[in-house]
């Protein structure tokens, strides 16, 4: 993969690697204090992990079914209790302020101090709302987003709001498909962050008008995985105006329950396949990446992603190791049948 980006604005050049998790679970409930921290804990020992999986990116502040508008999402202090490092979430769609969860992102701060704040790597004001207003997200029905303006105007509210707390320091970004980050109209939104969150997902790639970016139009199975990956990434890396790209959302489905996909093709060995190949090969310990998903938490999707069993407490559906020559990092937690030695 070309012109790999770093977290070049981070104060230390660390590189993440974890999971995405929202706050509610497949069953409509919201996920509590407890919920978080069993994902987390199972995430930090997952067997044959290439390297330590110990951040985590959230799309908003707010716990779910909150008891107050802004009250702070629980997984804050489950993160404490498992040193979890955490992506902080803005959820900006469908809604003309983001008070309530500016509020709720500084009560947390106030709460739990210091100790939150170290392990805060970086605030994401949005999640794919201009995708969700372009014609194509339109044409999919993802929902209702937020145009460019808003968007930047929420970003220079987040800066206005976290200006002399314990939050000061962090890089600000935003995070949206590779498409919307191409679209010269978002540019906008470019020029406002620090840094860039693409979400990536080859799976999905199955119309001829898009695939027109890729070289040789091929269609979306996973042997042409990582040629997409690749291009799209690279699209991204020329639109990001030199600031840094990190993998937001990546994955491969084990399972697709609605319509077909073009010619992709969900499936455990095919997530494997994924993992092995974009992951292992390509980002884990080189780029801060976000994996789709530990678990799954969204429940009107017909399509799942969740690297773990339903029951988390069987583990992984496939093997994690990395291939040797990988380039990842080593294999830690090692199951009976794996040694300890390096995937590079």
């Amino acid at each position: 993969m070309a012109g790999i980006a770093t977290a070049g604005h981070l104060p230390a050049q660390r590189i993440y690697q974890g999971f995405n998790s929202g706050n509610m679970l497949m069953n409509y409930a919201a996920k509590n204090e407890s919920d978080f921290r069993k994902e987390f804990e199972i995430m930090q020992s997952l067997p044959n992990s290439p390297g330590f999986f110990n951040a985590v990116r959230l799309y908003t502040n707010i716990q779910g079914y909150p008891k107050t508008p802004s009250e702070p999402l629980s997984a804050f202090q489950a993160a404490i209790d498992t040193n979890t490092s955490l992506l902080l979430g803005i959820w900006c769609s469908g809604t003309t302020n983001i008070t309530f969860e500016l509020d709720a992102m500084i009560r947390a701060i106030d709460t739990y101090g210091q100790k939150l704040a170290d392990l805060v790597i970086a605030i994401s004001v949005g999640s794919e709302d201009l995708y969700r207003t372009s014609e194509k997200g339109i044409e999919q029905e993802a929902g209702i987003g937020t145009y460019p303006a808003n968007l930047t105007g929420f970003i220079k509210d987040t800066r206005e709001r976290i200006k002399g707390t314990l939050l000061a320091d962090k890089p600000i970004g935003h995070v949206d498909t590779w498409l919307s980050w191409m679209n010269t109209s978002n540019s906008e939104v470019t020029e406002a962050v620090d840094w860039i969150g693409v979400d990536i997902y080859p799976f999905f790639e199955k119309d001829p008008e898009v695939r027109k970016f890729i070289p040789g139009n091929l269609s979306n199975t996973i042997d042409n995985a990582v040629t997409l990956f690749d291009a799209l990434y690279e699209v991204t890396l020329n639109a990001s105006k030199g600031k840094p790209v990190w993998i937001t959302e990546t994955g491969w489905p084990y399972a697709n329950n609605g319509k077909p996909w073009g010619q992709a093709k969900a499936s455990v060995a095919n997530q494997q396949t994924y993992w092995q190949e974009i992951g292992c090969s390509k980002l884990f310990g080189r780029v801060n990446t976000f994996w789709y998903t530990l678990r799954d938490g969204n429940p009107g999707s017909n399509i799942t992603f969740a690297v773990v069993a339903d029951n988390m407490d069987l583990g992984p559906r496939f093997d994690l190791a990395c291939p040797a020559g990988s380039g990842a990092p080593a294999t830690i937690n090692c199951s009976k049948d794996k040694d300890s030695s390096s995937a590079g």
